[in-house]
C-alpha cells in the first residue's frame, strides 16, 4: 500500500482514473481540491475548521457547511454558543459544556472497564482526549492568557503538529498516567477556566496577546477563549463518536 507524508508535494496534482478507495486522509491539506464525477458513497469528512475560516464545502453545487453547523448544534446543545463575545455568554457556555463533559464522564463509567483506553480508527483513546484538552487548557489559558512560561502539566496529550514543529516534549510525562489522575488535573483545568470566566470584564476580553504558537501573531484574550471552547467542543464530539463505535461493537 502506497504512503505519502509531509515529505512529498502532490499540491496540484491531477489524480484521473485513480482507485483512492478506503484511502485515509490525516492531517492534510485538500483546501481548494476540486473532484468531478467522483463515487464518494461511504466517505467520512471531518473538518473542524470550516465555520471559523469561512471557508465553503459544496457538494453537488451546494454550500453544506450551514447544514453540518445546524445539525451539530442540534445534536449537541449549547454548541452554538461557543462564539459568545461577552463575559455573562462565556460563563453560561461554558457552564453547558461542564455539564455535557460530566455527563459523557459518566457514560464511560457505566461502560465495560478499560474502554477508556479503547483507541477507534487509530484515534485517540477517552483518556488521551481528556489529556489533551488539559494541554490546550495550559495553552490558550496559562500560556496565551495568564502568560506563564511553563504553563504544562506534565500527562499533557502532543499531537504530532506540535512534535513537527519541535515543541519540547520533555515536558511531558514519559509513562501512562492512571485514569483517576486523568480525571483529577482534568477537573483542575476546567474549574481554573471556571474560575477565570467568573471574574473576567469586557475591557479584558479585549486585551492583547500572542499566539502561543505563533509568537509573532498578536490575538486578544477573546480569541483565546474562544479557542478552548471550540477544543472542547470538537474534541467532544470525537469522543462521542468513538464511543458510539464502541458501544456498537460490542
Amino acid at each position: 500500500m502506497a504512503a505519502f507524508d509531509q515529505s512529498d508535494d502532490l499540491q496540484g496534482a491531477t489524480f484521473t482514473d485513480v482507485n483512492l478507495r478506503g484511502a485515509r486522509f490525516v492531517r492534510s491539506d485538500l483546501s481548494g481540491a476540486v473532484m468531478r464525477a467522483v463515487d464518494a458513497a461511504g466517505a467520512d469528512i471531518d473538518a473542524p475548521w470550516l465555520v471559523d475560516s469561512g471557508s465553503r464545502l459544496r457538494v453537488n453545487g451546494v454550500d453544506v457547511v450551514p447544514f453540518v453547523e445546524a445539525e451539530l448544534n442540534r445534536r449537541f446543545p449549547g454548541r452554538g454558543d461557543r462564539l459568545a463575545k461577552d463575559p455573562d455568554g462565556l460563563r453560561a457556555a461554558w457552564a453547558v459544556l461542564e455539564q455535557t463533559w460530566q455527563a459523557t464522564v459518566q457514560r464511560v463509567a457505566a461502560m465495560p472497564a478499560g474502554t477508556v483506553d479503547v483507541s477507534v480508527d487509530g484515534e485517540w483513546s477517552f483518556a488521551q482526549t481528556l489529556r489533551h484538552l488539559v494541554m490546550a487548557t495550559d495553552t490558550w489559558l496559562g500560556r496565551g492568557i495568564m502568560e506563564l512560561e511553563q504553563p504544562y502539566h506534565p500527562i499533557g496529550q502532543p499531537n504530532a503538529e506540535y512534535e513537527t514543529d519541535g515543541y519540547d516534549l520533555s515536558v511531558f510525562a514519559t509513562q501512562t498516567p492512571s485514569y483517576a489522575e486523568v480525571l483529577e488535573v482534568r477537573a483542575a483545568r476546567q474549574t481554573m477556566v471556571r474560575d477565570y470566566l467568573a471574574v473576567v470584564t469586557q475591557a479584558e476580553l479585549s486585551a492583547a496577546r500572542w499566539n502561543p504558537w505563533a509568537p509573532d501573531m498578536p490575538v486578544s484574550v477573546l480569541s483565546c477563549l474562544h479557542t478552548i471552547l471550540n477544543e472542547e467542543w470538537e474534541h467532544l464530539r470525537y469522543a462521542v463518536r468513538d464511543l458510539d463505535a464502541v458501544q456498537t461493537q460490542s
